[in-house]
């Protein structure tokens, strides 16, 4: 079925639903924090994927697992700091700094020095989005943005491990189980307390929209896609996220600001264009 759909749009659709989850998450913080709302996620994300994927555990080697577990810890410490960040700056000016992590990978596989210009670019970008002249920068909030960058970055080459040795959806069935099991700590004690059937079902719509959905059309994506090409569609999720902080969070950004989302997009574009990954060898993929 979905083989008849553009491998392009199953990617802009995840960003889509991605960065609506992001936008909609807030909602949650007055009931069980930002914490609280990253390990509710977690949980019926890794839950609802458990019962959909039923991964073969026994079937895959300590090594394997190791990778998984590693991806999960990963995503969790990327989850938690995002939603903390998102409790304290604007949405379109988070998602623009924490992509400065995969734009970094990107370039550092280039091996060229030329294309430290796309890094330079997006951190003029990200300048104007926060604009630190103003004196209305919050610490914190850009501290836990570049925490998200950093996970973002591992996230994405841990992916790329997990997906050469899990098959189908199995790693991600692995990995977010892991990631909610490691954001205990945090969650458990902001939501202890507030877990009404409201908030429940609120945080299950939330899992849908972030994991489950996005992370699945990106799956399907990158089976389709080269890695720079699905690379390149990520740089919208800066845009993306600013137009959902908008019209979700009204959260209206100034001229320069827009120039400054212009100047992250290019150069993840840039960046991507030259960060291509080889693919493995067909021996890997068979053993």
């Amino acid at each position: 079925m979905t083989d008849r759909v553009p491998a392009w749009s199953l990617a802009v659709t995840s960003i889509v639903v991605l960065q609506l989850g992001a936008a909609l998450s807030p909602r949650l913080f007055d009931e069980v924090g930002p914490g609280g709302t990253a390990w509710l996620r977690l949980i019926f994300g890794g839950l609802m994927l458990v019962a959909i994927v039923r991964p073969r555990i026994r079937s895959y080697t300590a090594r394997d697992l190791r990778a998984a577990g590693a991806l999960g810890l990963a995503t969790g410490v990327m989850t938690v700091a995002f939603m903390f960040a998102l409790d304290r700056i604007h949405l379109g000016t988070l998602v623009a700094i924490e992509f400065l992590g995969p734009l970094s990978v990107a370039v550092m596989r280039s091996h060229s020095r030329r294309n430290l210009l796309w890094p330079v670019l997006a951190l003029a970008g990200v300048l104007l989005l926060t604009e630190p002249w103003a004196g209305d920068v919050d610490p914190l909030g850009l501290l836990l943005a570049l925490v998200a960058a950093v996970g973002w970055a591992v996230y994405i080459l841990l992916t790329q491990t997990v997906g050469d040795r899990f098959a189908g959806l199995e790693g991600l069935a692995i990995t977010i189980p892991v990631a909610a099991v490691a954001t205990t700590f945090v969650g458990l004690p902001q939501a202890w307390g507030s877990l009404t059937p409201v908030v429940i079902l609120q945080a299950i719509g939330l899992a849908i929209l972030i994991p489950v959905v996005p992370f699945t059309l990106e799956l399907l994506a990158l089976r389709r896609l080269t890695v720079a090409a699905f690379g390149t569609l990520m740089a919208l999720e800066p845009a993306i996220a600013t137009v959902w902080g908008v019209l979700l969070l009204s959260q209206v950004p100034g001229p320069w600001q827009v120039v400054g989302m212009a100047l992250v997009v290019v150069a993840g574009v840039g960046a991507e264009r030259v960060g291509r990954r080889q693919p493995p060898p067909i021996t890997a993929t068979l053993a």
